[in-house]
């Protein structure tokens, strides 16, 4: 039986004509990331059965939900849905909205319950409280809670974290990484946001006017020259590591990576933690040589793999190969030229700052 996810769609939407054919993992995390008005939600709408495209077919790991000869309505299909905006019972206490969907489940059928999502979700205090009463993050966590209690076969997730403010999304954040960890459901979720997708994703699907521009893995995916240009001052790639070493009297640790390692700022994990790193193309410099002297930590060997013009026309972005891991670096055609930089020569590549996600 196959264990991936084929979504074939072909519907029109606002003018546009949503036109894909997508084959997504059967686990961890999908990114549909683009600009508004991409046919995003309407991807997610079509593979919930919300909106009934033209032509349409969907298999989640052998299961047929759609095709030309059979179409299974959104309520018979084990699926949850968490929107941009939290759709609680306003009449229903927090428990009671997390009862409602896993009551209709028969118990043959239930592979998560209640207490653990609870405990995942960092909800218990919020039990017997009304949703009036909660945060944005807070209603958005009870959302999820409520959507996983239907024991679904595959999660939606449509900018779930739009609507809060940038303190509250980094403090949902981490309880989306927790679900990402632990749990073994497919999450296809929706963003425009460089962060989250950073954060979240193992996979990524990036489109424009309904169509799809790029997919594949997230590390491999992000450093393709022909996406940059969609990302702006936000391109770059994620590299998974681990730490290998912590230097608490200066608060940093060595990560490594398939190619080298990297000083970061120490976020508190021990050594054998696995984590994820971001490193943006505009903090990467080029040197023709090792350079000593300078307050840059990170200076490690590559090799020029491709070059593109970049989102203005003063600058170029690279893709480089450091051991067996991508990197993108975005500096001005002069100073390309003027290190005669080309594929295949062998530079130095100095990492001004590197994010360590968690």
């Amino acid at each position: 039986m196959s264990e991936d996810i084929q979504a074939r769609f072909k519907h029109r939407y606002d003018g546009f004509t949503l036109d894909v054919d997508l084959v997504l993992p059967g686990k961890g995390v999908t990114a549909v990331f683009g600009p508004s008005g991409c046919g995003k939600t309407t991807l997610l709408r079509c593979m919930a059965g919300l909106t009934r495209a033209t032509q349409g077919q969907l298999t989640v790991k052998g299961d047929v939900w759609q095709s030309a000869a059979q179409y299974m309505p959104t309520h018979q299909r084990p699926l949850g849905y968490v929107f941009q905006e939290a759709s609680l019972f306003q009449h229903l206490t927090v428990q009671r909205n997390l009862l409602y969907g896993h009551a209709r489940v028969p118990e043959s059928a239930r592979r998560i319950e209640l207490g653990s999502v609870v405990e995942l979700l960092g909800i218990a205090h919020l039990l017997e409280r009304m949703p009036q009463g909660l945060s944005g993050g807070e209603r958005q966590r009870v959302a999820i809670a409520r959507a996983l209690l239907t024991s679904p076969r595959l999660l939606l997730m449509d900018e779930p974290l739009a609507a809060l403010d940038i303190t509250r999304k980094n403090e949902f954040l981490p309880y989306l990484e927790r679900l990402h960890d632990e749990l073994d459901i497919p999450v296809v979720y929706v963003s425009h946001a460089p962060d989250e997708v950073a954060r979240l994703a193992d996979h990524i699907v990036v489109m424009q006017e309904g169509r799809t521009v790029v997919t594949g893995a997230l590390t491999e995916t992000l450093a393709r020259l022909d996406l940059p240009m969609h990302l702006g001052e936000d391109a770059g790639v994620v590299l998974r590591a681990v730490v290998v070493e912590r230097d608490t009297a200066w608060h940093l640790a060595r990560v490594e990576f398939p190619g080298g390692s990297l000083w970061v700022r120490d976020g508190g994990h021990a050594v054998g933690h696995a984590v994820r790193v971001r490193i943006l193309a505009r903090d990467v410099s080029i040197a023709l040589a090792p350079v000593v002297g300078v307050s840059i930590q990170n200076c490690l060997p590559a090799t020029v793999e491709q070059m593109a013009d970049d989102y203005h026309p003063a600058l170029s972005v690279l893709r480089l190969r450091v051991g067996g891991s991508p990197l993108l670096v975005r500096l001005t055609r002069r100073s390309a030229a003027g290190l005669q930089l080309q594929p295949g020569k062998p530079v130095w590549v100095q990492i001004k700052a590197v994010a360590l996600i968690d």
